[in-house]
């Protein structure tokens, strides 16, 4: 495509401005796939609707689906479908909460939870802030155009204890960029994404040091990933709760 060319941001947004499908990427969101009967049912309507929502957001190139047999199982399409709705939710009004249910899952979204496939919510944002004061990541401030801009990279230090960590930053993968962040949408601050914020996550999953939780895209810290986290990077953990 031609540089030059404007993009067509109405057909994409159009697309995500249903509260049906919106709710249907906010179930994809933490990175997994699912068929069609759980997103009728995460977006309150039924089989027969949830064809029509699916079909608009594959036309916008948010989701791909993969066929296994006679089943498909729908995801986002890429890593920054979820940045872009991450960066929505920094402008969205709050959803009313009407039930114990909905205030339950609420919390547990801000304290822990999934941004595709990396860490987000305050658990996050403590692990970002743990790998800086840690000399394992810098940051470099810059501007542009009266701007703020800030860029991160992996310190030789943090080479160092990332690969004891079982994360080495040369072996990740390389169709991604490494370290990225996301402005955290309830926290307004930066957490770890890219190709080293997935690498880390997983590895923390392997670890068991997180479990997911009963609702999507939430995650649980584990008392022996509150232990590992505080002692391998120096995360206040109290400040997770």
């Amino acid at each position: 495509m031609d540089a030059r060319t404007e993009t067509d941001v109405a057909h994409v947004a159009a697309a995500i401005g249903d509260p049906s499908r919106a709710k249907v990427l906010l179930a994809l969101a933490g990175g997994g796939a699912l068929p069609a009967s759980a997103l009728a049912a995460e977006a309150g309507v039924s089989n027969s609707t949830i064809s029509g929502h699916l079909a608009k957001l594959l036309d916008a190139r948010l989701l791909t689906v993969e066929h296994d047999g006679r089943h498909r199982y729908y995801r986002l399409a890429t890593t920054d479908v979820a940045r872009a709705l991450e960066q929505l939710a920094l402008i969205a009004r709050p959803l009313p909460v009407r039930s114990l249910n909905a205030d339950t899952r609420a919390k547990a979204l801000l304290r822990a939870r999934l941004c595709y496939d990396h860490l987000a919510g305050r658990l996050g944002v403590a692990l970002m802030d743990a790998l800086q004061e840690n000399d394992i990541l810098t940051a470099e401030h810059t501007g542009k155009g009266g701007a703020a801009a800030v860029s991160y990279a992996v310190t030789p230090h943090g080479h160092q204890e990332l690969s004891a960590f079982g994360v080495d930053p040369d072996r990740l993968p390389r169709r991604r960029t490494g370290v990225r962040y996301c402005v955290d949408w309830a926290e307004q601050r930066h957490h770890l994404a890219g190709a080293l914020g997935a690498a880390l996550t997983a590895r923390m999953f392997a670890l068991e040091w997180l479990r997911h939780g009963r609702y999507r895209r939430v995650v649980h810290l584990t008392d022996g990933g509150r232990e590992g986290l505080a002692t391998t990077f120096g995360v206040d953990v109290d400040q997770i709760s």
